[in-house]
């Protein structure tokens, strides 16, 4: 279906004004943050064992830095996705993050302020004309303290226009064997062991040279079954756990198939299973494969804000508890796909010293699948701390 208009102008008004937010209805638990590093298949023992953090810098369970867009109704996207476009659908198309040194502990409360921010249309390969909206995020804790600031990009698009682009050769997931899946075990374990290495020590800046690169990580193959427990991992989407703002998602003009009552609290009281995405709605079509199709996806893939973490996660980790991400650029280039997994890597570009005297190590990091196709491109600023003298 060849269009050659895509009418956004509804969303000027919505532009540099903040729109409404929900919130959560109990502070956050070491569960929640329990949940959210399994979700995004994140084994790092401070966030989960509480033997090992208590012997952290820390002393305790403590969130890790991709956990703020855990509390998120929209995964990070609402403030991209303002204004009605006619007959769209919506993809995560990226996402910069800034972080304070602010971490988030079990009995904090979370609140995120959104305004959206602009927008361009370009052509793309997926639909034609299409739509690359940015919104921005302000997680704040009970304190009013800034935590981290997102600002995301939403692609959208035609979703007739995108079905009428899918690539059938990717219909059916790969095989694997059980040799092949006993070997990427061996390989995953790689990055799990770096973690395990590093423990509660510190991971020097003195000692990172440029053109090092990160170990690799490694986890797949992706299912609906990966996919569903990331989705569960979302706090919203535990019933009644969040007081969900009141929106229309014909408002966006998504398209009937795609529209429904996810997160509707009025329907949450009537019907749950009607608001869960998993099931009906805008998000249906990353677990059930014949949905997926009809907005441009092959077969079922995975969440934009999960690829998100899994990047912050990725260098967090080797950053280690005493040091952070600072800053970071993704552009996801392409999805994760059941029966795909992901590989990430990162190589050093730069060591530097800012202006507030935080010794820096700049990354460019990669995400691709199995057969080399990138899934996302960027990158970071590592604080890692300098070694006394």
């Amino acid at each position: 279906m060849a269009v050659t208009v895509l009418d956004c102008s509804d969303i000027d008004q919505y532009l540099g004004k903040p729109i409404s937010s929900s919130r959560i209805r109990e502070p956050i638990s070491n569960n929640d943050i329990r949940r959210w590093a399994q979700g995004m298949h994140y084994p790092n023992l401070l966030h989960y064992d509480p033997t090992f953090a208590q012997k952290s810098r820390h002393g305790r369970i403590v969130a890790q830095q991709s956990f703020p867009v855990a509390i998120d109704d929209g995964m990070g996207t609402s403030p991209a996705c303002v204004g009605f476009i006619a007959d769209s659908h919506l993809l995560f198309g990226g996402d910069e993050w800034w972080f304070e040194d602010q971490p988030v502990f079990g009995g904090d409360w979370i609140h995120n302020e959104r305004i959206p921010f602009d927008y361009v249309v370009k052509e793309t390969k997926l639909a034609g004309p299409t739509c690359f909206q940015r919104g921005d995020n302000f997680y704040r804790n009970q304190h009013g303290q800034l935590i981290a600031k997102q600002r995301s990009t939403a692609i959208r698009y035609n979703a007739a226009a995108g079905a009428a682009n899918v690539d059938t050769s990717e219909f059916d997931d790969p095989i694997w064997t059980r040799d092949d899946l006993a070997a990427l075990e061996i390989r995953k374990a790689g990055w799990i062991r770096m973690l395990r290495q590093l423990g509660h020590r510190e991971r020097w800046w003195d000692d990172v040279a440029i053109s090092d690169t990160l170990p690799e990580r490694v986890f797949g193959p992706h299912s609906i079954a990966s996919f569903t427990t990331e989705w569960r991992s979302w706090i919203i989407n535990t019933w009644g756990a969040v007081q969900v703002r009141k929106f229309d998602m014909e408002s966006f003009g998504f398209s009937p198939d795609m529209a429904g009552c996810e997160n509707d609290p009025d329907m949450l009281i009537e019907n749950p299973e009607l608001t869960d995405g998993a099931y009906i709605g805008p998000s249906r079509g990353h677990l059930f494969p014949e949905f997926a199709r009809t907005i441009g996806m092959p077969r079922g893939y995975g969440y934009g804000g999960a690829m998100g973490s899994w990047v912050t996660d990725f260098l967090s980790g080797w950053a280690g508890e005493h040091g952070m991400v600072v800053h970071s650029i993704a552009n996801y280039r392409g999805p994760a796909l059941t029966g795909d997994i992901t590989i990430q890597t990162a190589e050093v570009v730069d060591k530097t010293v800012d202006t507030e005297g935080r010794h820096l190590i700049h990354v460019k990091h990669l995400m691709r699948n199995q057969k080399g196709t990138t899934m996302a491109t960027g990158t970071a600023e590592i604080r890692l701390p300098k070694k006394p003298g």
